[in-house]
């Protein structure tokens, strides 16, 4: 699972995690070198990681909240949306809110696309519901979020010089002794509050809880469900005091199976906040702040 395929990123605003209960004495575990073919797959799947920070978070250049009424948009001071002068014109029109309906009319010789055709006047589909509606306008692409009750306009530049000045990730070395087997204990009508980093609180449902043995303790952890049955968690862990994102981490696991579910720590990645201040991310609660060390999954020194 990439960050922009994370539920309660993209497609379902806020994703989240759950608890610890320390049982046991820690143990640190041993390395257990990867063979070959669990190397090229974690590769693979770290390239996509990379494509997805170049393609969707590494770009973002703003966040801008829409007042109710006109907003405009446009390279020249004071525009309640100021973009590069390198890419738009000073006044390229208006983004215009109505309680829950966003819609854009574009000024006389501004060149904004969506899909390739020119656009004039449109109504915008905010993130979620659904896929945005995304405008062109040069190296920009903005679209619209929904956050609780307020809505901003999401703006990339594809020649953001973030994107080239990235240095890759950083890792723990692989482990497969952090690759471990949970039990999967299903839940009915189960939720959970979510707080984000804009503050907002929002229920959520979850399906149920995992349960495994890591470094001589009994832990839980509560997902909530990504695509196709697949879990998604947030959790932090006390490498944040030194290695990793202070803020959590996010971590993707396949749908269950018999009861069982297959937790690869060593995937274990920090979510867009650690790369830029325009995503709004899930935080860990006070619960779900494990009290040992998992030292696998990407590292936080040197995104900035």
């Amino acid at each position: 699972m990439m960050r922009s395929q994370m539920p309660g990123v993209r497609r379902q605003p806020y994703c989240m995690i759950a608890l610890a209960i320390v049982l046991g004495s820690c143990t640190p575990l041993l390395a257990q070198t990867p063979d070959a073919a669990y190397r090229a797959e974690f590769q693979k799947w770290q390239q996509e990681q990379v494509k997805d920070l170049k393609d969707n978070w590494l770009p973002l250049i703003g966040l801008f909240w829409l007042k109710e009424g006109e907003n405009t948009f446009g390279s020249a001071k004071g525009s309640a949306i100021e973009l590069p002068a390198s890419s738009a014109p000073a006044r390229a029109g208006v983004v215009v809110r109505k309680g829950k309906e966003v819609a854009i009319k574009v000024a006389d010789g501004a060149k904004v696309t969506t899909n390739g055709k020119p656009v004039r006047e449109a109504k915008l589909v905010a993130s979620p519901p659904g896929p945005p509606t995304v405008l062109e306008l040069g190296s920009l692409r903005m679209f619209v979020v929904q956050r609780g009750n307020r809505f901003a306009l999401r703006v990339k530049d594809m020649r953001n010089p973030a994107i080239n000045e990235f240095k890759g990730l950083q890792t723990y070395p692989l482990n497969q002794a952090y690759i471990v087997t949970a039990d999967f204990v299903a839940a009915k009508d189960k939720t959970m509050g979510l707080t984000d980093v804009l503050g907002d609180v929002r229920q959520v449902p979850v399906p149920g809880e995992v349960r495994f043995r890591l470094n001589g303790q009994e832990l839980r952890l509560t997902p909530i469900e990504g695509e196709n049955g697949t879990l998604f968690f947030t959790f932090s862990d006390l490498t944040r005091k030194k290695d990793t994102y202070p803020g959590g981490r996010f971590l993707g696991a396949p749908a269950p199976k018999n009861g069982k579910v297959v937790l690869d720590f060593n995937k274990a990645y920090s979510p867009p906040c650690a790369w830029t201040p325009y995503a709004t991310c899930p935080l860990p609660p006070k619960q779900n702040q494990l009290q040992v060390e998992i030292p696998a999954g990407e590292k936080y020194a040197g995104h900035h």
